[in-house]
């Protein structure tokens, strides 16, 4: 079955037509142009803000002129992973989604289900002509994924709502009224390569086959990270082999955790046999210490064309020390909600080699002085290594308002639609309501959506039946208030 083809084919046929579009982040002028295009298409009011965000319009119904005016919002970029053996260029291919049994899917790279689903069901909505529902504004964001640059410029004049749906929740019957904050933090050096040893040979190291994950959705899991991994092989090269770091290039976006990494090392050729001992060896630790969470980690050595430089031994063992120490993974879980994160870190890309070295890590944190001092351990550790530390895309957490009218209403008509109650709560997660709340301090906001698994990796997907119950709530619930 082709996916345009599922029930509800108000939802998926615009999703579909979204996997058609190239949008990953940062990349995103094809998807602003369609998304205009099909407003004017269909007859809807729709332009695009100062910001790089597509605004939309839809007028209430007959009779329901005076109902508090509802924003719905997503985001329309999409976080670029795949596998290694994959041939996709995110920034010209479409997706290719398939339906596998319960779930959709797509062919070895990242579905774009965060946050298509969001606006495919913002689409469905505006282009519907039998919903009920008061006067309704769309709000889809630019670049979430990579900063949030769309609502941190979104001019506090552009909406004109009462309440606000963020459709960017992964659980269907869960509704989020609250998530952490986070932070950009850069550390970067400049360093005098020098020459390798005439003698010696270059090899690389290559760490493949772990799960990754979303840093806010699935830091909790302790999924192998691979920069903090690879680090431990090149640090006892380092001690056994007399290896030199020639480069070094792990992971690719700040809020997904690394699933790959390779260095390219230096060393005498007489200590190479015991190089690939070395590697088998941490193989086969690193896939016992993670047996019941990884199943698929490979760790391979392989010849190399010989490097002509490589980095001076005391910055590379200030780097790997650095790596090392970096935190990574949770901090700390809310003292008073047991089981959610409250401050984590993830090292999610570095990239050295050519003279320069520079690692990214996302920290996230819903508590203020907590979170500070997960920055300032971060600063410390980097400032050791000599390098210079920055911080950027700041954003504050969302702090719950558990007496919520919205989140009362919705309880109300989710329990009618389903018969059971849904669940309240807070998430690791970064949202963009903390950045709206800001900006419209008035304004009433939930998040809520259809059922998603392992964004940010290649394992992504979007369970088909919740997608069809999370449509009967939304009509339902426009309807209702």
């Amino acid at each position: 079955m082709n996916i345009q083809d599922l029930n509800p084919q108000a939802i998926w046929k615009n999703f579909y037509l979204l996997t058609q579009v190239p949008r990953p982040s940062g990349h995103l002028e094809k998807v602003q142009q369609f998304l205009l295009q099909w407003a004017a298409e269909h007859g809807v009011e729709a332009f695009k803000d100062n910001a790089e965000n597509i605004v939309m319009r839809k007028a209430a119904t007959a009779g329901r002129e005076d109902r508090k005016r509802v924003v719905l919002q997503a985001h329309m970029d999409m976080v670029p992973q795949k596998l290694d053996e994959v041939q996709h260029n995110f920034e010209t291919d479409p997706i290719e989604a398939y339906v596998d049994g319960e779930w959709v899917k797509a062919k070895g790279t990242t579905l774009g289900s965060d946050d298509g689903m969001g606006v495919a069901a913002i689409m469905a909505v505006m282009e519907s002509k039998d919903l009920e529902h008061g006067p309704i504004e769309a709000l889809i964001t630019a670049d979430e994924e990579t900063g949030m640059h769309g609502v941190n410029n979104l001019s506090p004049d552009t909406l004109h709502g009462d309440i606000l749906l963020n459709l960017d929740e992964e659980t269907h019957g869960e509704f989020v009224v609250g998530s952490a904050g986070g932070i950009n933090i850069t550390a970067e050096l400049q360093y005098q390569e020098e020459e390798t040893e005439a003698d010696d040979v270059t090899v690389r190291v290559r760490l493949e086959g772990l799960r990754g994950g979303h840093s806010g959705c699935e830091i909790h899991e302790g999924r192998a990270n691979a920069n903090k991994l690879m680090a431990r092989v090149v640090r006892q090269a380092i001690q056994d082999d007399d290896a030199c770091l020639v480069s070094w290039k792990g992971g690719n976006m700040r809020n997904a955790i690394p699933r790959t990494c390779e260095v390219v090392l230096s060393l005498p050729k007489e200590n190479v046999e015991d190089l690939h001992d070395l590697v088998a060896y941490c193989e086969k630790a690193f896939r016992e210490e993670f047996r019941f969470i990884e199943d698929g980690i490979t760790l391979t050595l392989a010849a190399a064309e010989k490097a002509p430089k490589q980095m001076p031994a005391e910055i590379r063992d200030n780097l790997v020390d650095a790596i090392l120490a970096c935190h990574d993974g949770v901090l700390r879980y809310i003292p008073s909600i047991p089981g959610i994160v409250e401050t984590s870190s993830n090292l999610a890309i570095i990239n050295m080699g050519e003279g320069r070295a520079e690692f990214r890590i996302l920290a996230r944190g819903s508590q203020a002085t907590y979170f500070e001092y997960l920055q300032e351990m971060l600063e410390s550790t980097f400032a050791m290594a000599g390098m210079k530390v920055t911080m950027d895309g700041e954003y504050g957490a969302w702090q719950p308002n558990w007496d919520s009218p919205i989140v009362a209403k919705m309880q109300e008509v989710f329990e009618a639609t389903f018969g059971k109650k849904p669940v309240v709560r807070v998430c690791h997660a970064g949202l963009e309501c903390s950045i709206i709340g800001g900006k419209y301090p008035g304004m009433d906001l939930v998040a809520f959506g259809p059922t998603l698994k392992s964004p940010h990796t290649p394992d992504e997907r979007v369970n088909i039946q919740t997608v069809a119950e999370f449509w009967e709530f939304l009509k339902n619930l426009l309807k209702a208030i």
